[in-house]
């Protein structure tokens, strides 16, 4: 008898199937059991009565166990039916039961446990109802991310991973051998990005990035994935910004729209994401963070703290009905060399921040497209243009204005989902005190 899934026995009243999954919960009652069985694609009730011996076959079950059932799918008799629920309508009556393998879980899968007792056992954890909505929900954000910009004749590419150099100019990287020399671990796509800008013209890349960075915090990782896009032929920074605000309702629509129960589980908040994203400069911000919002010494600093980010957050949410706010024009010592600088407002970048329910997911914003101009700001941040010769080719080939993004998966997973700690949102966090488990001192 072949397979039938389990989102399918609607369908198979008064007929005989075979299923295969995880057992969920084991009840037994008597003479009677009563199980609920998963696969991939939804759940069932079964039960047995009436067969002593399938009965005794069924007794060593326990949660997590993977079986082959054949079964009859009968209706529920009318109290027992559950509308709202896949399958609410069916059970389907146990007739043969094959143990395809066991399984040892420590604890119950959904209980509240210690965030690093969660991590070091993440093979038993990640089965939890908590867990597969968080990574079903961070599923639906990639799908969505990568559906819009496919709507907006966006093309992915493939960025590498092994690099020669730092596309940053400055953040802690992992030095890695490579045969007789040493490259290190991307810290970003970003110089690839511009070099298939004018290929395509408009690209994104979705992987992993590494920063060898020596925190542990609830909001950073030292390895997360990185969702990227970059665009030719804009204006400034604002198109970056007009195709991010796009994005961003593509993921709300994508995730509230696919993963409902999910969200309900997970008590997560409706995203605000209006028509017109608030926007202000780095400037304005600290005037308002001084004169509204009860900050001292915001003013005239090169950038945002932590708490100024979350003051931001509120204050929008509160005050312009939005979780997102877009603050541009940062200092040019703050930006990479690729940054564009502003021809009106000389010593700030037209580039921005994305601040998203109280924390920087996006850092965006128009890049140098000119040579001349790029070797400038190669010499102005003390780097070498030699040590760049392979991605200035892409600069001498016709490279349009262009700008784009990169954005945290793991933390706009955080943040969405309302969770404590980046952590939670990663498969199998990256940081410095961890690898799978706890590093010793």
């Amino acid at each position: 008898m072949k397979r039938t899934m389990i989102k399918s026995l609607s369908e198979k009243k008064g007929q005989e199937v075979k299923i295969k999954g995880w057992v969920d919960t084991v009840r037994f009652q008597g003479k009677m059991a009563f199980f609920d069985f998963r696969d991939v694609s939804g759940k069932v009730q079964g039960i047995i009565f009436g067969k002593p011996e399938v009965l005794e076959s069924a007794k060593e079950l326990r949660a997590e166990w993977v079986v082959e059932l054949d079964g009859i799918i009968n209706e529920r008799p009318e109290k027992n039916i559950n509308k709202d629920i896949l399958n609410g309508d069916v059970e389907i009556e146990i007739t043969k039961i094959q143990i395809l393998s066991g399984a040892e879980i420590p604890f119950d899968l959904n209980d509240e446990l210690n965030l690093d007792i969660s991590l070091d056992n993440r093979p038993y954890t990640l089965k939890s109802d908590k867990n597969k909505a968080i990574f079903k929900v961070q599923a639906e954000i990639v799908k969505a991310f990568r559906n819009t910009l496919g709507n907006f004749d966006f093309t992915e590419f493939q960025a590498p991973k092994i690099v020669g150099g730092d596309a940053e100019g400055g953040a802690e990287v992992y030095n890695i051998e490579y045969f007789k020399n040493t490259a290190s671990l991307a810290t970003s796509p970003q110089l690839y990005k511009q070099i298939m800008v004018g290929v395509f013209e408009k690209v994104y890349s979705i992987g992993n990035v590494f920063r060898a960075e020596k925190h542990s915090t609830s909001r950073h990782l030292n390895e997360y994935s990185s969702l990227d896009f970059e665009m030719g032929f804009i204006k400034d920074h604002t198109d970056i910004m007009d195709m991010l605000a796009e994005v961003m309702r593509g993921i709300k629509k994508g995730v509230e729209e696919n993963t409902k129960d999910e969200l309900k589980l997970l008590q997560a908040e409706e995203l605000l994401i209006p028509d017109k994203i608030p926007t202000m400069k780095l400037s304005e911000a600290q005037v308002l963070l001084e004169e509204k919002l009860g900050f001292e010494n915001a003013v005239g600093e090169p950038d945002l703290e932590p708490e100024h980010e979350r003051a931001l957050c509120d204050y929008a949410k509160k005050e312009l009905k939005s979780d997102l706010i877009f603050v541009t024009h940062y200092p040019v010592s703050k930006r990479p060399f690729y940054t564009y600088e502003d021809e009106d407002e000389k010593g700030f970048t037209k580039s921005f921040d994305a601040l998203f329910k109280g924390v920087e997911i996006v850092s965006g914003g128009q890049r140098r497209h000119d040579y001349d101009n790029l070797i400038e700001g190669l010499k102005m941040k003390g780097l070498n243009p030699d040590d760049f010769k392979f991605y200035l080719q892409a600069f001498k080939t016709g490279m349009p204005p262009h700008g784009g993004i990169g954005l945290g998966l793991e933390r706009i997973t955080q943040k969405i989902l309302g969770l404590k700690n980046v952590k939670e949102a990663s498969l199998f966090p990256r940081e410095i005190n961890r690898i799978d488990t706890l590093l010793s001192e």
